[in-house]
């Protein structure tokens, strides 16, 4: 006589619940250390980035401070502070100088820690390497302040150093004031950013060229394949998901050409038709004008664009196999 089959039996989704909330909080439990670190840091992201998020609203209200009513009591207006930024006189310069100084910070600024990362590792003089690791690093540490004095007094023409240079190799013959010269701004706000930040930047690239397996460099050294070989064919492949992953989030950030640099550097107002950027925009009309509706309309403007660029350079990277998510 055959003997009956008995079916395994299988924990439905109703009964596995419970284990796995248990497993949840069993494994909190064992990691109650490195949940204290992360848990410090996720709140004060709630608290002062997720929490005055509700403050977008009055991009489409007539907000006034000063009334004392409270945000919600405010005259809804739809888009009309979204439609005046488009409709406005300054609309076209300040886009306009915004993606001219964010490509510019891009194309200029994003490859030049690369570089500097792959001379770097080079270099065999540990001395050498350290000190000019040194010397590169610490402009980073300085605030836009103290660089745009820097900058300020090297192209004084007051023996600003710049000035007296061009003078002795005879380039020009009176002093000239850089900082005054729409021409120059572009040049002068490029050349400050890669200067405070190509050291600091080069930091993670050096962490990524190190991780990098040695014997391919002496199996391409008994092939004859020079440094630049060596450079185009195993390093830069090796730490391409680095390079991508940084690169979509700069893609993302295209839009924030600068604040600080750009309000230190273009103090003078000849200079606000090429250093009038958004984020420059949205702090002369909100806090100086008071128009906080159209300012946070303009913010909000810039935020959504910027999420769109990040998530169409994801999609592109994942092409690669490379992406954020």
């Amino acid at each position: 006589m055959p003997q009956a089959t008995t079916k395994p039996q299988t924990n439905t989704p109703s009964q596995l619940e419970p284990k796995r909330q248990k497993n949840v909080f069993v494994r909190f439990l064992k990691q109650w250390d490195i949940q204290l670190m992360v848990w410090p840091g996720i709140i004060i992201i709630f608290v002062f980035a997720y929490l005055p998020m509700y403050g977008v609203l009055t991009a489409f209200m007539d907000y006034k401070i000063n009334t004392g009513a409270r945000i919600f009591e405010n005259n809804w207006v739809g888009f009309k502070h979204f439609s005046m930024f488009f409709n406005a006189p300054e609309f076209y310069t300040v886009m306009r100088n915004t993606i001219i100084i964010s490509l510019l910070k891009f194309l200029i600024g994003f490859p030049a820690p690369i570089i500097l990362a792959l001379m770097l590792n080079e270099i065999r003089q540990m001395m050498f390497k350290r000190i000019v690791q040194t010397i590169t690093y610490l402009p980073h540490f300085m605030s836009w302040v103290i660089v745009a004095g820097l900058v300020g007094s090297m192209l004084s023409t007051e023996n600003g150093s710049i000035n007296i240079l061009l003078q002795k190799i005879n380039l020009i013959d009176d002093p000239v004031n850089f900082l005054s010269i729409p021409e120059y701004f572009w040049s002068i706000l490029i050349s400050a950013n890669v200067w405070k930040e190509i050291g600091f930047g080069s930091i993670v690239y050096l962490a990524a060229i190190a991780g990098v397996d040695q014997s391919m460099y002496e199996a391409a050294d008994i092939d004859g394949a020079s440094k630049f070989k060596q450079i185009f064919l195993i390093t830069l492949p090796t730490i391409m998901p680095v390079i991508v992953i940084f690169m979509i989030l700069a893609i993302g950030s295209l839009l924030s050409a600068g604040f600080e640099d750009i309000l230190l550097l273009a103090e003078n107002p000849v200079l606000r038709p090429v250093s009038d950027v958004i984020d420059t925009y949205v702090y002369r009309v909100g806090l100086s004008n008071f128009r906080y509706s159209y300012a946070t309309a303009v913010g909000l403007f810039k935020a959504v664009i910027s999420i769109g660029l990040l998530t169409m350079a994801n999609y592109l990277a994942r092409k690669s196999g490379n992406s954020l998510w």
